[in-house]
């Protein structure tokens, strides 16, 4: 019998839980998204396992996966459901950022970004590419919900600034993220042993970024103490447990701030010499800590596309008949290129 899809299982749940919501006392079932993006490899599957609770080893994400998780708030009331979504390929599967967030999700919706601290030339064009990905098709949405539903627009926009405290010194410099946004730096235990002045230039520069999109950060590795205080920023999102308040700004340390508890003061200005910051000619503060760290990080002009695993040629999907029919088709593609550049040549002899 063949394996339910993705759709089917998650319209079984939805069914499930209008019978399931009909009984009872009528106690409100919670039902939030957490959207995984992030580095290529970066750990997000393992983050999202841990979370749920389950042993097993991660697969590669090929595309767009999706999960969820159940818990209760308390005795003999019903579980709430959160939906975790994950993003692979890193930054070249942007057109797929549009699937799981909708007018119907948007209002219970959280971002968590995963970067890879291992390589951080790679660091800034992923985290740029994704969160502007990501920003775009949110505004389009939010411009969408707002001409049906302009108090919940409000609403949201609300919850985002209750973050930040009003008498905050950068409450007017700071542009936050439309929806909750956590940046998790992975792969802390390789990070540890980089040299001080690049631990330093990477911190300050995820510590911008993050206090400028009003975004919690953090640090993590394998270490099952910070798999642990993750695990707990990611039940906040997912289901709306207490937000814990401890800080760690420590570059000889993993980082922990959680969003509208760090400030620019403390963060400093970019790390470069005062005299050449005036030849980096950046027109916003985000773009001047992007020509500083890719001063010191330049990024790697690869194909990002080439770096995807072909599933048709995964053994882990591998079909007898769906392979033989792909290897014919193959060969008749060959064959095709071959007799139309025949072609191609004859035509430019006979001219």
């Amino acid at each position: 019998m063949p394996s339910e899809t993705l759709w089917e299982i998650a319209k079984a749940e939805v069914e499930k839980r209008g019978i399931n919501g009909s009984e009872g006392d009528g106690a409100e079932i919670g039902e939030k998204s957490v959207f995984f993006i992030g580095s290529k490899n970066g750990g997000k599957t393992t983050i999202i396992l841990r979370c749920l609770d389950r042993d097993e080893p991660p697969k590669p994400t090929l595309a767009l996966e999706y999960t969820y998780g159940r818990r209760a708030k308390g005795h003999n009331t019903p579980k709430d459901i959160a939906h975790f979504w994950e993003l692979g390929g890193g930054t070249s599967l942007l057109d797929l950022i549009s699937v799981p967030i909708t007018s119907d999700t948007l209002r219970t919706f959280s971002l968590v970004l995963v970067l890879d601290l291992s390589k951080p030339n790679d660091l800034w064009p992923t985290m740029e590419n994704l969160l502007q990905a990501t920003k775009s098709h949110v505004d389009k949405v939010i411009m969408k919900l707002g001409k049906t539903n302009p108090k919940a627009v409000s609403e949201m926009r609300q919850k985002i600034w209750n973050n930040m405290q009003k008498d905050h010194p950068d409450h007017e410099l700071i542009d936050p993220f439309p929806v909750p946004l956590v940046i998790i730096g992975s792969k802390y235990d390789i990070f540890q042993d980089f040299e001080s002045e690049k631990r330093k230039v990477i911190c300050k520069t995820l510590r911008f970024v993050a206090h400028y999109y009003g975004a919690s950060l953090m640090f993590t590795s394998k270490s099952e103490a910070l798999l642990l205080k993750i695990r707990g920023v990611i039940n906040q999102l997912a289901f709306g447990i207490d937000k814990s308040k401890s800080i760690c700004v420590d570059q000889n340390k993993p980082l922990f701030i959680t969003a509208g508890l760090d400030s620019f003061s403390q963060i400093g200005s970019p790390p470069v010499p005062e005299n050449d910051i005036g030849k980096l000619h950046a027109h916003s503060p985000m773009e001047l800590w992007k020509k500083v760290y890719e001063k010191l990080f330049p990024p790697k002009s690869i194909n990002t596309l080439k770096n995807i695993k072909d599933p048709a040629r995964d053994p882990q999907y591998a079909e007898s008949e769906v392979d033989e029919m792909r290897i014919q088709k193959d060969q008749e593609l060959e064959q095709y290129k071959r007799s139309s550049s025949k072609s191609w040549k004859q035509i430019e002899l006979d001219s």
